[in-house]
């Protein structure tokens, strides 16, 4: 499993709205600006994120994104989970296997597509907001 650009720059636009979580909209090129990647590609994953619920969209003068619950409700395992879909180390974990049946090694990644959730659903936003700070989560 490799995480695309796409869910890369997903958590970089929701740890950006996160640091100027105002309650105010944010304007996707200030986002863009500071994060230092292209508006356009940006669009498409904002309108993702924005279609799945995780982030509130406003139009014309004063619009822009804003997330629309608090940091710590957010997950990487949820975010990851809409913009790369399948996060599964192998096919078959997903069901796209015809040997699944009698596979002795699906097992072994079944438990690895577990941890590798349970990792992404133990970090939320707010500990990523805390690391950057160097705050201790403890």
């Amino acid at each position: 499993m490799m995480i695309s650009s796409r869910g890369r720059y997903a958590l970089r636009v929701m740890t950006d709205l996160a640091e100027h979580n105002t309650g105010a909209y944010v304007p996707l090129t200030d986002i863009a600006r500071r994060k230092e990647i292209s508006e356009k590609y940006l669009e498409s994953i904002v309108a993702t994120l924005s279609k799945s619920g995780h982030l509130d969209a406003l139009r014309g003068k004063g619009g822009g994104y804003r997330l629309n619950r608090p940091v710590e409700e957010y997950t990487l395992d949820d975010i990851l989970s809409v913009t790369e879909g399948s996060l599964a180390p192998i096919a078959c974990v997903s069901g796209e296997c015809e040997h699944s049946a009698d596979c002795r090694k699906l097992p072994v990644w079944q438990g690895l597509d577990n941890v590798i959730h349970e990792y992404l659903r133990s970090v939320t936003l707010a500990d990523i907001l805390a690391e950057q700070n160097g705050e201790d989560n403890a």
